[in-house]
């Protein structure tokens, strides 16, 4: 393999266009080599606007591309199971959105599929890679002098911010029985995690945390590790859900609201007796918002805040930056499968208390 790398994306849609499609194109250690979606004319306007040699008339054609070193699944979530599972047996390096998959039963089998040596699987979770987040991870204190633990997800959806900013393609070639079978799909896969008898606002609440929320539930596993259990969570009406995280001497508070106030306030807050580290983040869908870390330390005369930041580099950025290390260098991977069965069993743990 050549220090290039030669990289087929499978899935056009918005955050192909808005994060990895102009990421790779300005990094001259990637070349987007090939690609394929359900839409001819969005793989049309692609291949137009990046300069992409090939075209695929679908995923298991770029799969069995011997010209690639590895593919990115970028589409909807139904269809990462399958995708992910075929781009593994090709042998190819793999950069998987998050999540993974829809459920921890889904993940189990593939987690058995042999993969070739050196082979990275790798799984999007890019807030784990900002410079802030870094950044309090190396200065965390000890988990014994934790208090408490705020996490929030507090934001507007995409939407709204990507029409004021980028000029998305959203084609029209797309049929509306393909639209609505995998709208289909997606509920039985949600049923099959949370009851076929489940009521669709909490369907669409395990859903939020599979999209929205495993950025923040990812994240707290990397600061604090597994919690004991989750102790109690409620949602209301599919986009608002509270959970409890039993840490033992401490619960980590998690909260995430989908309304139409638009602002994106998501971080991470982490209290002991006499420091307060505030970690925020802005939405990812207006490119190079700042991130910064806030600590605040007080003794019994004096008090200050340190601030690490603003910090305007992309984190989808230095993800792909990540993801490269691991294939060239072999640089340990910290987002793998393994990680994210974790996340769903949470998911799955935290749909339990939906229904109850």
């Amino acid at each position: 393999m050549t220090q290039t790398l030669k990289v087929g994306l499978i899935g056009l849609g918005e955050v192909a266009q808005l994060m990895h499609l102009p990421l790779l194109a300005d990094d001259q250690r990637f070349s987007i080599a090939a690609i394929t979606d359900v839409s001819p004319s969005l793989v049309e306007h692609i291949a137009r606007r990046y300069g992409v040699p090939t075209r695929h008339d679908n995923a298991a054609a770029l799969n069995a591309d011997p010209g690639l070193d590895a593919v990115f699944i970028l589409t909807p979530d139904h269809l990462h199971a399958d995708l992910l599972a075929e781009a593994i047996r090709s042998g190819k390096h793999v950069f998987i959105e998050k999540p993974a998959c829809l459920t921890a039963d889904q993940l189990r089998p593939i987690l058995d599929i042999p993969q070739r040596p050196g082979q990275v699987v790798f799984v999007g979770y890019m807030r784990r890679f900002s410079r802030p987040f870094l950044e309090l991870k190396d200065r965390l204190p000890a988990l014994d002098t934790i208090r408490h633990v705020r996490i929030r997800d507090i934001i507007r959806e995409a939407p709204f911010f990507v029409a004021q900013t980028r000029n998305v393609f959203r084609p029209d070639d797309v049929s509306p029985d393909l639209i609505a079978a995998g709208r289909a799909r997606t509920q039985a896969i949600l049923r099959s995690v949370m009851g076929e008898d489940c009521p669709p606002d909490a369907l669409r609440a395990y859903q939020v945390l599979t999209g929205l929320s495993s950025h923040s539930i990812s994240a707290m596993r990397d600061l604090l590790g597994l919690p004991r259990r989750v102790r109690h969570a409620t949602q209301h009406n599919g986009e608002t859900v509270i959970a409890l995280f039993d840490y033992g001497h401490f619960t980590a508070l998690y909260e995430a609201v989908i309304d139409d106030v638009s602002r994106f306030d998501a971080g991470i807050e982490v209290l002991t007796q006499s420091q307060h580290f505030k970690l925020n983040y802005d939405t990812p869908y207006i490119r190079n918002l700042p991130t910064r870390l806030e600590i605040t330390s007080s003794t019994a005369t004096e008090t200050g805040t340190e601030v690490f930041g603003p910090v305007y580099e992309d984190p989808f950025r230095i993800e792909l930056g990540a993801f490269l290390d691991s294939v060239l260098n072999g640089t340990p991977n910290k987002t793998t499968l393994e990680d994210s069965l974790a996340d769903l069993k949470l998911f799955a743990e935290i749909g339990q208390h939906f229904r109850t």
